[in-house]
């Protein structure tokens, strides 16, 4: 059944902070199953199914986010390689998208079952630079009304019970620029290597896992011309929010310091601040356990940064559940199993059916 609905999803460019397309996809899809669905101002799609026994309850959410990594223009075609359907995004998210669709599809006509709300959510801007803005909107505007949060995300079998913190910058170091034999000017892009050189030196615990990138470097315009500007992109994480502003501090000083060393300027933006720490699942945790034992399903926990980290500082129950099979996320030859959507959707039915019963919630 959620293969229905993969293909025409995958095949429906959704860069970060341009979704809008699959946005429409999506709400007319849900609509044509009678559902109806509104936009908040960042372009979230939303339905709630609130039937008179259920008004007054906190609502359970589940949301999917409709971006991939991957620029405009690129080829989404989705193709079939030995049972597998393979293409850009296949997977995250476009299959749980389709998941979550074919769930309202099956969901017809049970509306009157529910004891409490339940609202899905397609939202924008998970991916990379987008910084959760999506889900922060959605809980931000809604947690009065929220008893839990799931982020439809990732590989079958895993729950994301522990959200990894996320700090990101953009460095743009500025100079006078000139010609590179003409003039003596000092060049933005030496002062962007010792950036790197002296980030790259900064000493990181092992324990609890903190990690650092530059992801993104460059600039300059011509071999024979003094770089006039460069910049980087730094991605900083760790399962400890006291160990990562420890090291964000160490790192912006870092960053001035190389522009210092150098004499040029440097402008310094931070571009992505994911909350991270406990989610709070302990609420869903055994609710996802149950529903997959009947499946013979395997739960594995992990850390990760996903949009459940936006319920965090809300103090919200949340977690983020895997509902397919694949891999080489994030890559032109993502995969995805077909046939593990049927399991995933299986999986998604029995968590809401448990929540809906459950005396925690």
């Amino acid at each position: 059944m959620p293969l229905s609905y993969l293909v025409r999803i995958a095949q429906t460019p959704a860069p970060t902070f341009h979704e809008g397309r699959r946005a429409d996809l999506v709400a007319g899809l849900w609509e044509e199953l009678g559902y109806p669905t509104t936009r908040d101002e960042v372009g979230n799609v939303l339905t709630r199914i609130v039937p008179p026994a259920a008004e007054g309850h906190p609502a359970l959410m589940l949301a999917a986010h409709l971006d991939t990594v991957f620029d405009a223009g690129t080829d989404v075609t989705v193709r079939e390689e030995a049972g597998r359907l393979v293409g850009p995004g296949v997977g995250d998210n476009s299959a749980s998208l389709a998941v979550m669709t074919a769930f309202l599809r099956e969901f017809r006509g049970m509306a009157h079952t529910l004891r409490r709300p339940l609202w899905l959510a397609a939202n924008v801007a998970e991916e990379g630079l987008g910084d959760l803005r999506g889900a922060k909107q959605l809980l931000t505007q809604h947690r009065q009304q929220l008893g839990a949060f799931v982020a439809v995300d990732g590989y079958l079998g895993v729950a994301v019970t522990r959200g990894v913190a996320v700090r990101r910058y953009r460095a743009t170091f500025l100079g006078p620029g000139g010609h590179s034999w003409g003039d003596q000017a000092p060049s933005a892009l030496h002062a962007l290597g010792r950036a790197v050189a002296a980030l790259y030196a900064l000493p990181l615990p092992l324990s609890p896992r903190t990690t650092l990138n530059v992801g993104v470097a460059g600039g300059g315009t011509s071999v024979n011309s003094i770089a006039a500007s460069a910049e980087l992109l730094l991605d900083l994480r760790s399962l400890d929010p006291a160990l990562l502003s420890d090291l964000d501090s160490r790192a912006v000083a870092a960053l001035h310091m190389a522009a210092r060393e150098v004499g040029v300027t440097v402008r310094i933006e931070r571009v992505g601040d994911r909350p991270g720490g406990d989610l709070r699942s302990e609420p869903l945790l055994p609710l996802v356990r149950q529903a997959a034992r009947e499946q013979r399903l395997e739960v594995r926990t992990t850390s990760s940064s996903t949009d459940a980290n936006a319920a965090a500082p809300h103090g919200i129950p949340a977690l983020a559940l895997g509902v397919y099979r694949g891999g080489n996320a994030h890559r032109h030859d993502e995969w995805v199993q077909g046939s593990s959507l049927g399991s995933g959707l299986k999986l998604l039915q029995r968590l809401v059916e448990l929540y809906q019963r459950s005396p925690a919630a």
